[in-house]
């Protein structure tokens, strides 16, 4: 039986995986990639002691240093799906049917990109839908393309469309955009970019590939037709924590609410930090912080000889 169970291969996971190790704790870190969601980025400029990194090499730089700990045990290409209670601890069980026994758990799981639920969407995934800006800027090369959602992920998505794209679309449900001012007065200047605010999407049409977006004036009530030959989906996160949605307490949302002192969950023996929690603020450093000092209350506990 491990000591603790590390899930997830974000910031917040290596650096509990780091500390953890250095404690000497009996350690296992499971997770599919390394980076999280900044593997995405192409430029990573807040990073605390890093000017600038993209998401590609930030994961790199977080795997070495995590493999460089004396040991640490890490499965990476893989996914936990359950985790259950046994007497004395918890079972991690895998999506390649591995299964694993530790007294403690510590979820650094993050999120996943929600998606729109408007017909259309599903059918042309990856035939002019996409949610990775950096991955698929490229393809609208003299096309025109929308981006979905004014907060930060929005705005840098128009960002990565503008040495390509010929017109871009910003639509935004809400009345402003809720993204970093710095970055909005630098694209809203750019002649290529259309902002649209209390906008809708219904629909999203095409034939072999996107075609166009109907959109909902929500002051008008009227409907509008987009012309356009790729759609950007930009609309906030889904918190991975379905794995656990029977043990801990949740919120509305289905982030873990934990005690932000010591990131403990409702379930004894069981911590959570970063993008899955109920954390206000969701920035890499921050999961990272906030992982150590659920490492710190989790050694706490063992060198005290304490139960969950």
């Amino acid at each position: 039986m491990y000591d603790l169970i590390i899930v997830g291969g974000g910031p917040g996971g290596v650096a509990a995986g780091v500390y953890a190790a250095r404690k000497r704790i009996k350690v296992l870190l499971v997770t599919d990639t390394f980076g999280g969601q900044s593997l995405v980025s192409a430029d990573v400029q807040n990073w605390i002691g890093t000017k600038s990194v993209s998401g590609f090499d930030l994961g790199k730089m977080l795997e070495e240093h995590l493999r460089a700990q004396e040991g640490i045990e890490i499965i990476d290409g893989d996914l936990v799906e359950e985790v259950g209670k046994i007497e004395g601890g918890f079972q991690v069980k895998t999506k390649s049917g591995k299964s694993f026994e530790t007294k403690y758990v510590l979820i650094t799981s993050g999120s996943r990109r929600r998606k729109l639920q408007v017909p259309g969407e599903k059918e042309f995934e990856s035939k002019g839908v996409f949610y990775c800006s950096i991955c698929d800027a490229p393809v609208m090369k003299d096309k025109v393309s929308v981006v979905v959602g004014g907060g930060n992920a929005g705005l840098e998505a128009v960002l990565d469309l503008l040495p390509y794209a010929t017109k871009i679309y910003l639509l935004e449900r809400g009345e402003h955009i809720k993204g970093d001012p710095v970055t909005f007065e630098k694209i809203k200047k750019d002649p290529k970019v259309e902002v649209l605010t209390q906008t809708e999407t219904l629909e999203i049409k095409g034939k072999d590939f996107v075609t166009g977006l109907v959109y909902k004036d929500l002051q008008t009530g009227k409907s509008a037709e987009l012309a356009l030959d790729g759609v950007f989906v930009e609309i906030g996160a889904v918190p991975n924590s379905e794995f656990v949605k029977d043990l801990v307490e949740r919120n509305p949302f289905g982030e873990i609410v934990v005690d932000h002192k010591t990131q403990a969950t409702s379930c004894p023996g069981i911590w959570a930090v970063g993008d899955a929690t109920d954390v206000l603020y969701k920035q890499n450093n921050i999961s990272a912080g906030d992982a150590v000092k659920a490492v710190l209350n989790i050694y706490e506990r063992i060198s005290k000889g304490k139960g969950a």
